[in-house]
């Protein structure tokens, strides 16, 4: 079986496995060779979203009548998936575009979708999302960002914390209060552009891990934006927000299978030419064992997002549970796989002269955002308590 080839119990139609080879060869020439400077400078590679942009992988999921490739979600995933074998800082390019955009394809007006999916599709423009804040994380009805009507224009304040890519992209999504005495349903969305007045960010926060990848608060001083930027109808936004969880879950199971593949990929080659006691460290039963373990878990953790990624695309009902025990399941197997390729390359595996320790570091954060696995688990409990599985 070649490096990072799926066994494929459900072989995936051609167009799929050709999408793969094309991400693949785009992200060995243009995408990996920056990972490791991405890591150590802690700065947005360009290099490789010109690569991506230029082959139309950086937001593949937007619709054609926007401008955009039209991928669904099996094929978004496959895409993020590649791309984070390689960097798992640049798989956040197609990943945060989905995030930020999801909500405008969910509940966005036509005109809203023109005006703001056409550039990204383009190239010209990225999207985040806006959610989380200092006191509300995991609780995210807490949020306290306040938008007030003011005639044709909404005003809106407040700190958003945790925006990937913020300050990188032109446009956010942004979550905020428009009755507080209705709680989650007094919640509505809004499109705010970077250029808006009153719109800041903070310093880049000192990460662990996909470091390439910029991550800071967001600040809103009575940034006043025009009405008709509203996502939706009033008061339904958190219901938007989670159902654009409900689909994106799956991109960060992919990108979690595709760092876990560029670890164990690293790891057999490492141990197929590295000597010990006089033979091959691969033919060791012990080093053998810990493979098969790492190739089981990872292949489980993709079938389980292709799964999820079908069901995402034609919207089962089943989609929350699958979306949570997808990026569950797949990023408890990134983090355990990394962790074992540090393992089987010994000494060398700790330091940064090979990628193995980057890849460890890059996969934790998988088990904490778009909902910690706790959560995940939570949300799970509750669909089958519920009956919906």
């Amino acid at each position: 079986m070649a490096a990072g080839e799926s066994f494929d119990v459900y072989r995936l139609p051609e167009e799929h496995q050709a999408i793969r080879e094309a991400v693949r060869e785009v992200c060995a020439a243009k995408v990996a060779p920056h990972a490791a400077e991405a890591d150590e400078t802690g700065e947005f590679p360009k290099a490789s979203y010109d690569a991506l942009r230029a082959a139309d992988f950086h937001a593949p999921h937007i619709p054609e009548e926007y401008g955009g490739a039209g991928a669904d979600a099996l094929a978004t995933a496959i895409v993020i998936e590649e791309v984070a074998r390689a960097c798992a800082s640049s798989s956040l390019i197609p990943a945060v575009n989905k995030l930020g955009t999801m909500p405008l394809l969910l509940s966005g007006s036509e005109e809203l979708k023109r005006r703001y999916l056409t550039p990204v599709a383009a190239g010209d423009a990225m999207f985040s999302y806006c959610l989380s804040e200092p006191e509300a994380g995991s609780d995210a009805a807490s949020m306290t960002t306040r938008a007030v009507r003011d005639g044709d224009h909404w005003v809106l304040n407040g700190v958003k914390r945790w925006i990937t890519n913020a300050g990188v992209s032109e446009f956010y999504t942004v979550f905020a209060v428009t009755d507080p005495a209705a709680r989650s349903r007094g919640i509505s969305a809004f499109v705010v552009e970077k250029s808006d007045p009153g719109v800041s960010f903070g310093a880049p926060e000192k990460k662990l891990g996909i470091k390439g990848s910029p991550t800071r608060e967001v600040y809103l001083d009575n940034v006043r934006i025009p009405a008709d930027r509203i996502i939706g109808a009033e008061g339904t936004g958190f219901g938007t927000a989670m159902r654009t969880l409900d689909h994106t879950r799956v991109t960060i199971a992919a990108q979690a299978v595709g760092i876990a593949q560029g670890a164990l990929d690293y790891a057999k080659g490492y141990v197929a030419e590295r000597r010990q006691f006089g033979k091959a460290v691969a033919e060791f039963q012990g080093v053998q064992f810990m493979l098969a373990d790492m190739g089981m878990k990872l292949e489980a953790a993709r079938q389980l997002t292709y799964a999820a990624a079908g069901k995402s695309e034609r919207g089962d009902a089943d989609l929350t549970y699958f979306g949570a025990a997808a990026k569950c399941f797949a990023s408890d197997a990134a983090m355990e796989i990394t962790t074992d390729a540090v393992q089987l390359l010994g000494g060398y595996g700790y330091t940064r002269d090979y990628p193995v320790e980057r890849m460890m570091r890059d996969a934790k954060i998988t088990q904490i955002y778009e909902g910690t696995n706790q959560v995940q688990r939570i949300v799970m409990a509750r669909q089958l308590l519920a009956g919906a599985v």
